[in-house]
């Protein structure tokens, strides 16, 4: 960079950013920054055998830039621990990693115990001449990696033999916010706390921001409730591997409408479940280029309908609700025997603004609302992997959860408008009384909660999605078609999950899918 400055060039250094993109032939062979495995050993895999704090993090919190940073002083040493590293995933041979970055090798680690809810012993042993500070610190490049003690000499072996220095560093701890953290350095003990006590230092900057930015009742009640989780308890009480065969043509329409955002991944996971999907817009609806009566199934799918400049689907619904050709043409379909929907976030606003989910139909001419679908009680967007428990109708042939009542899974939340409101208080009774309750977001115990952030929006009751008196039709906040399958979701499921097939890729919820085909085909 350079700069004219009274006739004079005065040039000042600058920064160069190296960016990359490289294939990935298989987004499965991965390893996740969190610890999973008591015992096992914490393997530090370094590229300099250096330990320069210069322009670290660590620097920075003290005002200081130092003179000596890290840096590649043997590139063949990277190039042979990514190599080697890639050898590793593609075996199996590793159970978790991270690279260490900002704030050096000690918060890396601490990181991994952190994403993992697990404690760990550290044992660094380093030159006598290099500073406690340096050794913890340091942002040299390089990873640590979790490795099973039946590996630990095969992992070593391969780094070590292809001139990458790897040693083992420590094990991992027990599981629990208050499993212990230890760390020595050249046999002096360092650091002697809790899992808990870890996490709150490396949460606090975020939680004040977030206490300027959020409910603050809110941020207070998930900052309170660190020291008392423990992760959700999943559980699956059917076999989620069965497959169905296509025995019959089923036509579904996913309707879009503009600012939909959810129609391809709701129309692949139809698709997996030998449904015939249609992509159908309301301009489609609205010209009569098609109309609903060529369609068995109707899916409102997740998104933005105009920007949600208007609130939650009410643009969408009054496009519907006010078109006399629109609504009668959406009437005749719910009233239809043999049909079934599904509404997912935006597509669930919908239906309680239409009315399809609501516990008794509306008498007289004015139709009122009963349910509708508030604004977040923390006050912002969610995005959230969430637990869910689902509650099965036995009254009635369940089209969607037959087969699943009493499974807790897990499921991507994402949505700013998702607390369930009521016009009146009797509606909320009655939707359990009539057995319409089909989801609710769970605490780590499985019991329906309202805590936050179990509960992403409030909901009372932990009320995540309502089917229709008769169990066809279902609206839902969660996003079910964002997780059918296994690698789709951030947390590795059960191994209960895949004991029949381990080699299926399908999660539970594409029974969700399965179950309406299989319904469907039999009308």
């Amino acid at each position: 960079m350079c700069a004219d400055v009274g006739g004079d060039t005065v040039r000042s250094p600058g920064t160069l950013v190296v960016s990359t993109y490289a294939p990935c032939p298989d987004i499965t062979v991965k390893v996740e920054p969190a610890l999973v495995k008591e015992g096992s050993a914490l393997v530090h895999v370094p590229v300099s055998s250096n330990y320069r704090i210069g322009g670290s993090a660590l620097a920075q919190c003290y005002k200081q830039l130092g003179d000596n940073p890290p840096d590649v002083d043997d590139p063949t040493v990277l190039k042979s621990l990514f190599k080697v590293t890639q050898k590793l995933l593609k075996d199996k041979k590793l159970l978790s990693g991270h690279d260490i970055s900002e704030g050096g090798f000690i918060t890396t680690a601490l990181e991994m115990g952190i994403a993992g809810v697990r404690g760990l012993y550290l044992n660094i042993e380093v030159d006598s001449r290099v500073p406690t500070i340096n050794a913890l610190f340091n942002e040299e490049l390089g990873i640590i990696v979790e490795v099973d003690q039946n590996n630990v000499q095969y992992v070593l072996n391969e780094y070590n033999t292809n001139g990458v220095q790897a040693k083992v560093v420590g094990t991992t701890g027990q599981y629990g916010m208050h499993s212990e953290i230890l760390v020595n350095v050249n046999g002096k003990q360092v650091l002697n706390t809790k899992l808990i006590d870890v996490f709150r230092m490396w949460e606090e900057t975020s939680f004040r921001v977030e206490c300027l930015q959020a409910n603050t009742e809110c941020v207070k009640q998930e900052w309170n409730g660190l020291e008392n989780r423990k992760g959700p308890s999943y559980s699956v009480t059917f076999d989620p591997t069965a497959a169905v065969v296509k025995c019959k043509s089923v036509r579904v329409a996913v309707l879009r409408e503009e600012g939909t955002n959810g129609d391809r991944e709701m129309i692949a996971s139809l698709m997996m479940a030998n449904f015939e999907v249609f992509d159908v817009t309301m301009s489609d609806l609205q010209s009569n280029k098609i109309t609903l009566d060529a369609f068995q199934g109707l899916v409102f799918p997740g998104g933005f309908s105009y920007a949600d400049t208007l609130g939650s689907a009410k643009g969408w619904a009054a496009g519907i609700l006010f078109s006399e050709s629109l609504y009668g043409q959406f009437s005749h379909f719910k009233g239809r025997s043999d049909t079934f929907s599904l509404g997912v976030c935006n597509g669930c606003q919908l239906m309680a603004l239409l009315g399809w989910i609501d516990p008794a139909q509306n008498t007289g001419s004015v139709r009122k609302t009963q349910i509708f679908l508030d604004r977040n009680q923390s006050e912002r967007f969610e995005c959230r992997w969430s637990a869910v428990k689902i509650n099965e109708d036995k009254t009635k042939e369940d089209v969607w959860f037959r087969g699943m009542d009493g499974s807790v899974l897990g499921v991507w939340v994402a949505h700013g408008e998702g607390r369930f409101s009521f016009a009146e208080g009797q509606v909320r009774e009655a939707l359990t009384r009539n057995k319409q309750v089909a989801l609710q977001y769970v605490d780590d115990d499985g019991g329906p909660t309202e805590e936050y952030p179990m509960n992403p929006n409030g909901s009372p009751d932990g009320l995540a999605g309502v089917r229709s008196a008769d169990g066809r039709h279902i609206a839902m906040m969660p996003h079910p078609e964002r997780c059918v399958l296994r690698w789709q979701c951030p947390i590795k499921p059960p191994t209960s999950y895949n004991q029949a097939n381990p080699h299926s890729n399908y999660s539970p919820w594409m029974r969700l899918f399965q179950n309406a085909y299989i319904w469907a085909s039999k009308q």
